[in-house]
């Protein structure tokens, strides 16, 4: 028998854009996280006052219970479930990576074909956070598939070149490392278009420049996983935003989301 939190009165809330419900059932909620809001509160921002999670709890009147996280700057499917037994049957799923995520990233140069990026990666710990952590973690294995999707070119010096290239890709991560695309793809130095962490600092520059509202070019677009009570496979799929699109025009790409 499956427990779910009670109902509650949320009373007086401010007026604030609701978020966009991908998925309800009785089991669990699934949205589309703009760029630029946290999954939940964190000490590294004590000043925010807007998170995700109790966001969609205001939304639909439940308590929701975490399954997996998104980076503040990254867009897409965030699901949540709706008691601790249905938290903790997704989060096995994770554990046995039998879900699959599939991004979209806006990335510099060309990057071509298809391929299984396997580099192990040390764990970032935050000063705050994790100052009870292990200090000096070892390396852990790491994989992401990436597929090209599109390339393009722009008459435009950023850097030392004349032109600009960019390519548009299908990431697939098969691993849940922490920033695990933004750091495999740093690694090929084909970092993601406005990576503040990892990214080129003259393209971040541009790209800013051209609109001060730029974000990262990160975007979860599909989250496949089994119905923890029928066990029929489940595909969420998120849209593009604004701002995401914005990104690609500006660097002349485009994408058929219905082929991802």
């Amino acid at each position: 028998m499956i427990m779910h939190a009670p109902e509650f009165d949320t009373g007086f809330q401010p007026q604030v854009e609701p978020l966009e419900i991908l998925y309800q059932d009785d089991y669990m909620v699934a949205v589309n996280k703009p760029s630029g809001l946290l999954v939940h509160r964190s000490l590294i921002d004590k000043h925010e006052t807007r998170f995700a999670m109790q966001m969609v709890r205001d939304q639909i009147g439940q308590y929701v219970y975490p399954v997996h996280r998104l980076d503040r700057p990254t867009s897409g499917v965030l699901l949540m479930a709706l008691s601790s037994e249905i938290a903790r049957d997704i989060s096995i799923q994770f554990e046995q990576r039998q879900i699959d995520k599939t991004y979209l990233a806006i990335v510099r140069g060309h990057l071509s074909g298809e391929g299984l990026i396997d580099y192990p990666l040390t764990e970032q710990l935050d000063k705050i956070s994790d100052k009870k952590a292990n200090q000096n973690p070892l390396p852990k294995d790491a994989q992401t598939a990436y597929q090209c999707l599109m390339q393009a070119e722009l008459d435009v010096e950023i850097n030392r070149y004349p032109q600009s290239r960019f390519s548009l890709l299908k990431m697939n991560p098969k691993t849940g490392r922490k920033h695990q695309i933004r750091r495999h793809l740093a690694h090929l130095r084909h970092p993601i278009i406005y990576d503040v962490n990892y990214g080129d600092n003259k393209y971040n520059k541009y790209f800013k420049t051209l609109n001060d509202k730029t974000r990262l070019a990160l975007h979860a677009c599909k989250l496949e996983l089994n119905h923890p009570l029928s066990g029929n496979r489940l595909s969420i799929k998120a849209g593009l935003d604004d701002s995401f699109n914005q990104l690609l025009a500006m660097t002349k790409l485009s994408v058929n989301e219905e082929a991802i």
